[in-house]
């Protein structure tokens, strides 16, 4: 009698190491597909076989958390539940950290598996598994249900690893993407300055983030002519950036062809509607000067007017139109002329100057930079875009919301 009890415990205890040695060359093969970067359903397909043929388990669903719900991304046996049912049952087992049976279980879908099987970190759960068709038993049982668990969170592991490299490529993507972007809108920025006889130009442009939706240009035209530009594009980001260089783009090829800057604006509008189908606009403030003539032609297409000072005194230039890209033909476009002026100051800004976090309303406005510029319209183009700067630091507490663009010029 005592021949047989021995005979089988060693019997039990070969069966044992054996069973150990099978799960260990599962894991192990398991680890080897995850080195090779083994695509995802190739890893579930491996775990369904080690399921079936070895545990003989009958019934299966592995379910895995995406943005807070559950999704079921391995199931076979019995009838297949709806995705929402499923996703559904995660209601009655979330207080659950451990393997536990469900056989007798009060809902009426889990009662028809023998266990659940929860992954967590860190308090977190990621994934759970049902199980069915599972005639384990005794000893083995706890054994089985560890190695299904250690089994489950291999793979939940390495899925979130594939996961996180996705997203760090993804993150290293669009940086590579925003570098570039920063490098198209650098290369849309002129000059910060210039000076000849009868001209002086300053600029300051303060992005409100890496990239922005301002833009602005000076150059001259021809012998006698300059042209500049202040724009403004609705949204952000890499696609304000594209859209702004191909408006850049679309600028200068026109005025190199036509002489009447309400046939420019036009064509602009169409282009920018051919381009955008209506869904981005862009503000701007064009204008033409004659050196010769000491005549202004300008365009004001739905942008912060520029101002005027001339004689101790600063006029908003609000002639124009509408924004452009909005519609498909202009509602009405109207060019302005207006005789300059020796000393005389055009003093151009996009609507980040105006709009402040925490802004008193008092303290700074429309009328307020008038009489800014009324005091401050003798001043160089440098000088009146750096005390302006200083002035709005002194007066306003709160940042600005959205870029800052100045384009200062004198005509003397």
């Amino acid at each position: 009698m005592q021949n047989n009890n021995d005979s089988s415990g060693e019997d039990e205890l070969i069966r044992l190491l054996l069973k150990r040695q099978s799960e260990l060359n599962s894991l192990l093969e398991v680890t080897r597909a995850i080195n090779k970067n083994t695509p995802t359903p190739t890893l579930i397909q491996m775990l369904e076989v080690i399921l079936k043929n070895y545990l003989q388990i009958g019934m299966f669903r592995f379910l895995i958390e995406k943005s807070g719900a559950y999704s079921c991304i391995s199931k076979y046996g019995g009838n297949i539940e709806s995705p929402t049912t499923l996703n559904q049952t995660w209601v009655h087992l979330n207080k659950i950290k451990a393997p536990a049976p469900l056989i007798g279980h009060s809902n009426a879908v889990l009662s028809k598996y023998n266990y659940f099987i929860p992954i967590y970190h860190k308090n977190k759960a990621l994934a759970f598994a049902l199980i069915g068709d599972f005639n384990t038993s005794g000893d083995m049982l706890n054994n089985d249900l560890n190695f299904i668990q250690t089994l489950i969170n291999v793979i939940v592991v390495a899925l979130e690893n594939k996961k996180l490299f996705r997203e760090r490529l993804q993150a290293e993507r669009f940086q590579r993407e925003m570098e570039l972007a920063v490098e198209v809108q650098n290369m849309l920025v002129p000059m910060r300055e210039y000076k000849e006889d009868g001209i002086e130009v300053g600029a300051k442009y303060l992005p409100h983030q890496d990239i922005g939706g301002d833009y602005f240009d000076f150059f001259r035209l021809n012998e006698t002519e300059f042209l500049w530009c202040v724009a403004d594009v609705s949204g952000k980001g890499i696609s304000a950036a594209l859209l702004m260089a191909n408006f850049q783009a679309s600028l200068h090829g026109l005025v190199a062809i036509e002489d009447e800057l309400t046939s420019v604006v036009e064509r602009l509008n169409k282009i920018m509607i051919r381009n955008t189908k209506g869904e981005r606009f862009i503000t701007l403030f064009l204008a033409k000067y004659n050196e010769k003539t000491r005549k202004l032609n300008y365009i004001n297409a739905g942008h912060n007017p520029t101002i005027l000072y001339a004689d101790g005194e600063a006029i908003p230039l609000k002639l124009g139109t509408t924004m452009i890209g909005a519609f498909e033909e202009l509602p009405f476009l109207n060019e302005g002329e207006i005789d300059l002026e020796p000393g005389s100051l055009l003093f151009n800004y996009t609507d980040g100057l105006m709009d402040h976090e925490l802004q008193n309303v008092k303290s700074w406005g429309e009328e307020k930079l008038l009489e800014f510029v009324i005091n401050n319209g003798e001043l160089t183009p440098d000088e009146f875009n750096a005390t302006l700067m200083n002035y709005i630091n002194q007066v306003i507490k709160g940042k600005p919301i959205d870029d800052i663009t100045l384009l200062t010029i004198k005509i003397s």
